[in-house]
């Protein structure tokens, strides 16, 4: 499927590269808030793969001591985190196999047109027991934005085109690294609330992040005059700000390993279910 258009993603984060200071304090909150999981385990990383962190994860592995490797799609985005640093394309990753023992998606996997692939890859690139952390924006993100410009553009010409980028459901997410082979997988969602002064300034971040329109099947013509003034002037406010919602979902899966805990076998429980309910019920 061609949901995205790739070469379009490289140009946004190509402009982002001189323009995200303006949105850094969010991608920095967002990057922190996938790496405190780190936190929650005592394996010691020797090689990680930072995709798509936007100059900001890899020094963060760095001061954890974990020696890193930044890639992104845009070489001006990747060169930000310093060296060593590539160019890489999360569609079709460069690496060969177990060549990471972590690997680390901070808001880069949303614009993959073959997430279920670009998984499996990463899945690839892991050694036995590596771990993949991951963020991306969940189904509710820009929901506002979303459905003023739906409504206004309805209102003005009687139809609206895809304007805001599709985002998985939480409730996919862990299916999606199972099925791509990751064991333990977990997806949890935390929601960052923006508040914006003025409603244009949140346009103005979407741009500043190179998270503008991508979609393959987006509107190549220019826009109602009238569109943004209606859609910014229908969100909705809290205290006088404009609210601007972000959906994050953490991703986290293991590659497997031979260390890991193992399902039991079909059949091989010694105790069974209605023993456990009547033993219940006779405490109670």
């Amino acid at each position: 499927m061609h949901v995205f258009d790739r070469a379009a993603v490289r140009r946004h984060r190509d402009r982002a590269a001189l323009t995200q200071a303006r949105v850094a304090d969010v991608l920095h909150d967002a990057a922190a808030r996938l790496l405190d999981r780190l936190d929650d385990t005592t394996r010691r990383f020797t090689a990680a793969l930072d995709l798509g962190g936007r100059g900001i994860v890899a020094p963060l592995l760095a001061a954890r001591g974990i020696p890193t490797l930044a890639a992104d799609i845009s070489p001006a985005l990747a060169a930000r985190a310093g060296a060593p640093a590539t160019a890489a394309d999360a569609e079709f990753l460069p690496f060969a196999p177990a060549s990471f023992d972590l690997i680390v998606a901070s808001l880069s996997l949303h614009w993959i047109n073959d997430l279920p692939g670009a998984l499996i890859q990463l899945r690839l690139a892991l050694r036995p027991d590596g771990l993949l952390l991951a963020s991306l924006p969940l189904l509710g993100t820009l929901g506002e934005l979303r459905l003023a410009l739906t409504e206004a553009e309805a209102a003005l010409s009687g139809g609206a085109a895809p304007r805001v980028s599709p985002f998985p459901d939480l409730r996919d997410c862990a299916a999606l690294l199972q099925r791509a082979g990751f064991a333990l997988p977990v997806a949890d969602a935390e929601d960052v609330r923006l508040l914006y002064a003025r409603p244009l300034d949140l346009l103005h971040d979407l741009r500043a992040a190179g998270e503008t329109n991508a979609v393959a099947l987006r509107s190549r013509r220019a826009p109602p005059r009238a569109l943004f003034p209606a859609a910014l002037a229908g969100l909705r406010q809290q205290d006088g700000r404009t609210v601007a919602t972000l959906r994050l979902g953490i991703l986290t899966g293991w590659a497997p390993g031979p260390g890991q805990p193992q399902p039991l076998k079909p059949g091989s429980a010694t105790h069974s279910l209605a023993d456990a309910l009547a033993a219940r019920d006779g405490q109670t």
